[in-house]
């Protein structure tokens, strides 16, 4: 059978159940792996009715059961969600839970070695928050739950990649976090990363903080005093790094080509350029007409791939989602699976 991939449906209040069910309905979502639905029954079988979708549902309790194949979905129903917890476009603390539940309970599965890995949907933070689950996101819950200290938020689109020094903090906490030690874990998870995706010794643009990365300290010192010294270590250990590059040109290389990957310094520095890359909204309708791009962890012992959206509540059971992302989570994460499978196997 071919390796399992676990798509969590997200937030059940949110698009995370559609898009899981009309992602799986390209043949291309099974040809690399057995996926299986970690999440409720319900909600999956309202977003197959609203959608009208041709895939068949299959209850599974236990993964031996997976059988693999295009024509399906196969759930492994967690019953985390309780009737009456939640109503279709509302936070509430039963969606959030259950959210969780469904993220904890493939993390664990994983681990133990029965899937390669974890494709999520996703997740309402304010809800997960509103159960008691005091995480910024899914990256902190992989973290956590892997016990990994090493880690990264990795986005794509297309040939644009961008992996982020800060993430889920302030604008004023990421300026104070930005040190050599943190921007060389970057640069060093940047270069597994391209690894990962099978481009070995690819070049590394490591964006500036500050305006035109300082201009030889007129504009800030962050760039002296930690992304200079991270760049000239990762240099001497062989790591095919440039920079401090303007922000504003750094991202614009990379779409050209001339990098291979962009470690930014904080989260929307990273993610306004690979969404205004990846996302396209149609001036009529005013609905997304592309939704191109995923978020992965780096630097865990399984995969994790994601959609790069929200749970976008206002759309959800409107059959209007846009399942391209989920999509191409899922063929991302079997592109990772031979370089998870190599470093198993030591």
């Amino acid at each position: 059978m071919k390796p399992i991939l676990l798509l969590t449906m997200g937030d059940p209040a949110g698009i995370g159940p559609e898009v899981t069910v009309k992602a799986l309905a390209h043949p291309e979502a099974c040809e690399g792996c057995t996926p299986v639905v970690v999440g409720d029954e319900a909600p999956i079988r309202e977003a197959m009715r609203f959608t009208h979708s041709p895939l068949s549902l299959r209850l599974i309790g236990d993964l031996s059961e997976a059988r693999g194949g295009f024509g399906q979905v196969e759930l492994l129903p967690i019953g985390a969600l309780k009737p009456g917890s939640y109503e279709t476009g509302r936070v509430s603390a039963g969606a959030g839970e259950a959210a969780f539940q469904y993220v904890t309970q493939a993390i664990g599965l994983s681990m133990a070695g029965k899937a390669a890995g974890v494709v999520t949907a996703p997740i309402n933070k304010e809800a997960m928050h509103l159960a008691g689950h005091m995480y910024s996101g899914h990256t902190e819950i992989f973290a956590d739950y892997t016990h990994t200290e090493s880690y990264a938020m990795l986005l794509m689109s297309g040939s644009l990649r961008v992996i982020h020094v800060t993430t889920h903090v302030s604008m004023r906490e990421a300026c104070d976090l930005i040190c050599t030690q943190r921007v060389l874990k970057t640069i060093r998870l940047a270069r597994e990363a391209l690894e990962m995706l099978g481009i070995p010794g690819g070049k590394i643009g490591v964006a500036g903080l500050n305006a035109h990365a300082s201009e030889n300290g007129l504009f800030g010192h962050e760039e002296a005093d930690a992304i200079i010294p991270a760049i000239r270590q990762a240099q001497a250990e062989g790591i095919n790094a440039d920079g401090p590059v303007p922000p504003d040109t750094v991202f614009v290389k990379a779409a050209g080509g001339v990098y291979d990957i962009v470690v930014a310094m904080y989260h929307d520095q990273g993610h306004i350029p690979l969404k205004l890359f990846g996302f396209r909204i149609d001036p009529v309708t005013g609905l997304f007409s592309s939704m191109s791009g995923i978020n992965t962890t780096i630097g865990l012992p399984i995969i994790r791939t994601s959609v790069d959206h929200g749970t976008a509540f206002d759309r959800a059971g409107k059959n209007t989602a846009n399942e391209m992302s989920m999509l191409e989570a899922i063929t991302t994460a079997v592109k990772m699976i031979p370089y998870y499978e190599a470093k198993r196997h030591g």
